[in-house]
């Protein structure tokens, strides 16, 4: 099931300028709710995705990681190409949510005041978080997939009943402010956030826009391209920072594609997916990297070492061994592009910023009444300003209390 929120007066033309918040009267929107039944998933087959704008593979004079890198100068050309066209913005709501690891509705504010004032401006944003049970099918795969993130627990004692409708007050408190924004909220049961933005992403991109994602979640670097950039919030400078396929192939000498196949056999910590390591003590990065770099994917390696001797004999016998185990990993670490949602073309509309100095600036006054603010976040909204006075209806009160 997918529940799309979304906004049904939006106006071409701001009120003010997006980067100054000054008191505004606050105009009523109305909203509606579409519900979508979702496919079922495909399993176990390891899956190549090309973007339609992702040419750069064309022309090259470097192979890193079985593809060849871009010149300086087709990368610039592709910049230059891609600056002409407008941006659609998906924001990743959920990891904005988290002060480190601790639950916090202050840091999603301060995060979401930086971005709209700062970062996408009156362009279209489409805001997506997390469905209920987002994770089953992937842990039906493989159990300790994010086995160890925290969810908005207020205490660990307290009753499961009492936990969900905390974070049900603290998720609708959200999605209200952003609603109020102008900004579309998509949450589909069954599905994380990140596959319906990769979904999306393939759809925008077809109707000539490019796109940026807000989320300081990795694994959206497997979507880079010349018309994919991501931008990430990064706390140690209080700023939001754009990231491009430049900045990518500087950092991880490949392209997006072979580095999710390199984490495919080292695994990542972070999302609870072992690599093959603990199988094979001598199967290490640089074996992995000089295999890939040969044969440009793990599907492809795979393919080579079930007919042929592709390295030594402790790589060659881990290839064929535990085949089925890294194509699993393959499974689990790619992003899916089948999730049942179709973009729609009021998203596309030049966000109306007429409200959001009145919206945020309740909601800071109101995270005040539970927990005094940041110096850092009260000085992004320094004035008082009256008016939404429907924020006070969500239960903001029991939510702060716990989450601060």
């Amino acid at each position: 099931m997918v529940e799309v929120t979304l906004a049904a007066g939006i106006f071409f033309t701001p009120c003010i300028p997006p980067n100054l918040f000054r008191s505004i009267s606050t105009a009523k929107s109305r909203y509606r709710t579409t519900e979508i039944v979702p496919p079922t998933t495909k399993s176990w087959k390891i899956k190549t995705f090309a973007s339609s704008s992702s040419s750069s593979s064309g022309s090259f004079n470097q192979t890193v990681g079985g593809q060849v890198l871009p010149e300086r100068e087709l990368l610039e050309k592709y910049e230059k190409k891609s600056k002409g066209k407008k941006r659609v913005f998906f924001l990743d709501v959920n990891p904005l949510c988290y002060a480190g690891n601790k639950p916090s509705l202050q840091s999603f504010g301060h995060w979401v005041s930086l971005f709209f004032s700062q970062v996408c401006l009156t362009d279209p944003v489409i805001a997506v978080f997390d469905g209920e049970n987002c994770n089953e099918q992937r842990r039906q795969l493989l159990p300790s997939y994010k086995a160890h993130r925290r969810k908005f627990f207020p205490r660990q004692t307290t009753s499961k009943r009492y936990v969900r409708s905390q974070v049900g007050r603290s998720q609708q408190l959200i999605m209200d402010v952003l609603r109020k924004c102008n900004v579309p909220v998509l949450k589909v049961e069954g599905n994380e956030a990140d596959d319906v933005v990769a979904t999306l992403v393939e759809q925008v991109l077809e109707r000539g826009y490019r796109v940026v994602i807000a989320s300081p979640d990795k694994d959206f670097k497997q979507l880079i391209s010349e018309n994919v950039q991501i931008v990430m919030p990064l706390v140690e400078l209080d700023r939001w920072s754009f990231y491009t396929l430049k900045h990518y192939i500087a950092q991880y000498n490949c392209d997006p594609h072979s580095d999710l196949s390199l984490r495919c056999i080292m695994g990542d910590e972070v999302d609870g997916v072992p690599g093959i390591q603990h199988l094979v003590p001598g199967f290490g990065r640089r074996t992995a990297l000089k295999l890939l770099k040969k044969h440009g994917s793990l599907e492809n390696l795979l393919n080579a070492a079930s007919v042929r001797t592709v390295g030594k004999q402790y790589a060659q016998e881990a290839l064929t061994k535990y085949a089925d185990y890294l194509r699993r990993n393959y499974e689990v670490l790619a992003l899916r592009r089948d999730v049942d949602v179709h973009l729609q073309e009021e998203w596309l509309v030049e966000r109306d910023t007429c409200n959001d100095a009145n919206v945020l600036s309740n909601f800071f006054r109101l995270l005040e009444e539970t927990d005094k603010p940041t110096h850092a976040i009260r000085s992004n909204f320094s004035n008082a300003f009256e008016g939404d006075k429907e924020l006070k209806r969500c239960g903001l009160a029991q939510c702060g209390q716990f989450i601060i």
